[in-house]
Parts: C-alpha cells; sequence; structure tokens
C-alpha cells in the first residue's frame, strides 16, 4: 500500500486546534482530581497541541509546547519524560530572539522536572536562574505568569 502525502493544513483551523488543546491540556493540569482516564487525555491532548504547533508555529510556539509537554509529565509524577521534554523547551527558547520570558518559563520548567526526578540541587539552581531571568521581563503581565508559575516549584 502507498503511503499519499496528506494535503497542506489549512493554518487558521490548525493553530486554533493547537490551541484549543493546549487551553484544555491546561484545564485538566489545574484540575484537582483527575481519573486515569483523563491523565491519558492530557498527556494526549499535550502532544497533539505540540504536534500542530510544530506543522504551524514558530520557536516560541514549540517552546511552549514543550513546556507545556513537560509540565504535563511532571504533574503526573514522571520524571524521564518531564526532563526531556522540559531541555527541548530549553533548546527552542536558547535560540536567537527569545524573549526573556520564554526562557525564564524554560528554566522554570526545568526545574520542576529536576525536582520531580529528585535532583534538588540542580532544581535549585534553575530556579534560580528562572528567578533572575524572571526579575529582568519588562512586561508586568508577563512577570507576573513566570513569577507565579516559579512560586509553585516543589523545591524547599
Amino acid at each position: 500500500m502507498a503511503l499519499t502525502q496528506p494535503s497542506p493544513p489549512n493554518v487558521t483551523d490548525e493553530r486554533e486546534l493547537a490551541r484549543t488543546l493546549f487551553n484544555n491540556t491546561w484545564t485538566l493540569i489545574e484540575k484537582e482530581s483527575r481519573s486515569a482516564d483523563e491523565d491519558e487525555r492530557m498527556i494526549h491532548m499535550a502532544h497533539a497541541s505540540r504536534f500542530h504547533w510544530e506543522n504551524v508555529g514558530d520557536d516560541q510556539n514549540r517552546a511552549i509546547g514543550e513546556w507545556q509537554c513537560s509540565r504535563v509529565y511532571a504533574t503526573l509524577g514522571r520524571a524521564e519524560p518531564a526532563l526531556y521534554h522540559a531541555r527541548r523547551c530549553l533548546n527552542y527558547a536558547d535560540r536567537p530572539g527569545a524573549e526573556t520570558w520564554l526562557i525564564a518559563s524554560a528554566y522554570e520548567g526545568l526545574a520542576r522536572a529536576q525536582a520531580v526526578a529528585g535532583d534538588l540541587e540542580a532544581a535549585r539552581d534553575s530556579r534560580s536562574q528562572a528567578i533572575a531571568l524572571a526579575e529582568t521581563v519588562s512586561d508586568p503581565e508577563d512577570r507576573k505568569i513566570v513569577t507565579a508559575d516559579i512560586d509553585t516549584l516543589p523545591i524547599p
């Protein structure tokens, strides 16, 4: 059986799908009590959102998608995939032209993944980098969002 090349995506529809999946994933992250099925759905939606951003987004969208995948796995206590996606996020965020809030968020995500992995020394270092970067974010709303995430890190 020959595989056919899929038709090009409708960019507007795919961007909306990526955003919707991201937001629905976030709703599950924030849900206090999820079922096992909801945990699985959360994983799949985060990856689906990231996939669609690969098709129609830029490096910032990809970094945010990787950050969310890492956050999902950290929320579920799954260190290895949390670290993997946190490092991918940092890779995208470290590219030229990235905004400071994005880099700060990447370090916050890495700190969270490191904490879940039990590497508290590395987590503290990453948290310190996130805090230092967050303090230099000029937009007050962006700074507030990043700082709020930093404040929820499970690091003593």
